[in-house]
């Protein structure tokens, strides 16, 4: 098993990542089910910092960011509290948008796609997808009310809606029922659709383009 992660840990990120989606309804909540979710968080964090390592950047930048943002999550774990999530949030969301660096140089190396490659273009996604939650995370801490939504709309929204927001805009679906107030949150979904974009235009054109044959001249 750990030479397949070590061979292609892309794949081992989104599935985990996918999982993820499927699990963090369950874990929302207190007691076991936080904790559940920091353990959860801590897996995921070790498996971005081994993507970063297999990508062409700086191993100690990602081990820089996601070291203490471990800690922050067994304290929160410990003290069955979420007080600090916005600090762990802060700081994984920069190594999730590192991490979203390192492997689109990862893909754009060559001119030989690898099948660690093209489930790198699924975990690259979810990567940016995480980060934008996160970063909604820090910004509903430092303004409360950011985001409104259909049920219990004077409550603060919860991760699974944050990352809910964060997926329909990054596709550009438009399907979410969470919806930013606040004028600077309305810019930080306006540049998570741009990015979106131009992940889909730049990242994804490009790796199709090198998997179709061309025809000889």
């Amino acid at each position: 098993m750990l030479p397949f992660i070590k061979r292609e840990p892309s794949a081992i990120l989104l599935a985990v990542q996918l999982a993820g989606l499927l699990l963090y309804p369950f874990m929302e909540g207190d007691g076991v089910s936080r904790a559940l979710f920091s353990a959860f968080g801590i897996v995921v964090l070790a498996l971005v910092v081994l993507a970063v390592r297999a990508s062409p950047t700086w191993t100690w930048v990602g081990l820089m960011l996601g070291v203490p943002a471990t800690i922050l999550l067994i304290i929160q774990a410990i003290t069955n509290s979420d007080d600090l999530f916005p600090y762990s949030a802060g700081l994984e969301a920069i190594l999730y948008f590192y991490a979203t660096y390192g492997l689109i140089r990862y893909m754009l190396a060559d001119h030989v796609i690898t099948r660690d490659e093209l489930f790198a273009v699924g975990a690259t996604f979810t990567l940016v997808a995480w980060g934008f939650a996160y970063v909604f995370v820090v910004w509903q801490a430092i303004e409360p009310g950011s985001f409104i939504a259909a049920i219990d709309p004077e409550a603060q929204r919860s991760w699974v809606e944050l990352l809910f927001l964060s997926f329909t805009t990054l596709s550009s679906t438009g399907l979410s029922d969470v919806v930013p107030i606040d004028p600077f949150a309305r810019s930080l979904v306006m540049i998570e659709q741009l990015v979106g974009v131009a992940y889909i235009a730049v990242v994804v054109s490009r790796l199709v383009a090198l998997t179709i044959p061309r025809a000889p001249r």
